[in-house]
């Protein structure tokens, strides 16, 4: 965990909004003392510091469960790498200023050059994360470990056992599977998004095709078994099938990311997992990859958070997409869903006793955020609303 925001005895009192609590919008406000909400609505204002909302929203903090957005601050092109603690510190303004108070950065372990990732980077990353107390938000490391490398999977075995990882996710990025059900598809994107040419994508092909099924899941079982042994919690990435989804269910898998179709989401809602969708998808209007829209999976009543995965602004913009629910529910899916799927039940919510990371909201003319607190400490302000 790495942030700024310290326990102290001061009090806040933000006043004169709207209160997203997540059974109901009430006029009023919040007061907070040390770290912790002690009132919603009416308030007393008589605190060390008065926020005035001006009629703003107050709501809760986001929780960020997949956001891999710390790549681009790492590297903004490929091959020109920035220094560590210059990617951290531009990753975490970039958050809180999009209202994420907890982000689990998504570090990939996966040995692919042209994508500038591998898992010594990922471990340094890694470590880089865990160790570093001057940022504002709470950052969390979400180890995505990709199965078809063996030395990816004892790298993420080797994060585990450190006690890095609150989140580990595993991946196959198979051509012909998941994301890449289309063989065409998975050579395009690695030709196009990586400057590979059509030679190297073809290695690609063959190198993580030729990987039997036994073995990929052998190597799930080791590390969501790990995982599970060092009380962090598990996911899997971008599920192709309900088979799919009740196999990884019996192994005790918490989390389906960004499962490929309707079925696959009904199913793992049937056997008790965690449905995570992409917070861009909704705001987008449909998948990136033609897979399930965000939308549709909503309709059906299948999706419990979504994540900013590679766009941090559309994880509050997602909270604001019209899908015929009440505001409370829409906020709760992007800040109360994800945090109780991580047993941090502590915060995501306005209401005595919970964690005092808030925001104030402009809704119009795009969903935007004036001010953040962490922990009841100020730690971003857009506007003048102090006094």
């Amino acid at each position: 965990m790495s942030s700024t925001a310290q326990t102290t005895d001061e009090s806040v009192a933000v006043v004169g909004g709207r209160v997203v609590t997540p059974e109901a919008v009430l006029k009023g406000g919040v007061r907070t003392e040390g770290d912790r909400i002690v009132e919603v609505g009416v308030v007393d204002d008589d605190a060390d510091t008065v926020i005035e909302a001006d009629g703003r929203l107050i709501m809760p903090g986001l929780v960020d469960l997949h956001g891999d957005d710390i790549e681009r601050h790492l590297h903004p092109r490929s091959g020109a790498r920035m220094a560590l603690p210059m990617a951290l510190a531009s990753a975490d303004r970039a958050n809180i200023s999009a209202g994420i108070t907890t982000k689990f950065h998504a570090i990939s372990f996966e040995r692919d050059e042209a994508e500038d990732r591998s898992p010594e980077l990922a471990a340094t990353l890694t470590a880089a994360i865990a160790n570093d107390d001057d940022l504002l938000a709470d950052h969390r490391l979400h180890a995505r470990c990709e199965v078809t490398q063996k030395q990816c999977v004892d790298a993420v075995l080797e994060v585990v056992e450190d006690g890095h990882a609150d989140l580990v996710s595993v991946m196959s990025h198979i051509p012909g599977k998941g994301q890449f059900r289309d063989i065409k598809a998975f050579k395009r994107y690695y030709e196009n998004a990586s400057d590979r040419s059509a030679e190297e994508a073809e290695e690609m092909i063959e190198e993580r095709s030729d990987i039997s099924m036994a073995t990929l899941r052998e190597r799930i079982d080791r590390v969501v078994g790990a995982a599970h042994d060092a009380g962090a919690v598990t996911a899997s990435h971008d599920d192709e099938d309900p088979t799919e989804v009740e196999r990884l269910a019996d192994s005790e898998v918490d989390i389906t990311e960004y499962p490929i179709t309707l079925e696959t989401a009904e199913r793992a809602a049937e056997v008790g997992m965690t449905t995570a969708m992409g917070a861009p998808n909704l705001v987008r209007g449909e998948s990136q990859w033609g897979n399930l829209s965000t939308a549709d999976a909503i309709d059906a009543g299948v999706v419990d958070t979504l994540v900013a995965d590679y766009h941090p602004p559309s994880l509050l913009a997602a909270a604001f997409v019209d899908t015929g629910e009440p505001l409370p529910e829409r906020v709760n899916r992007v800040s109360a869903n994800p945090a109780d799927a991580v047993g941090f039940d502590d915060r995501g919510r306005i209401e005595v006793e919970a964690r005092a990371d808030l925001l104030l909201v402009d809704r119009d003319p795009t969903p935007t955020v004036a001010s953040a607190l962490v922990a009841g400490q100020p730690v971003y302000r857009a506007d003048r609303g102090v006094r």
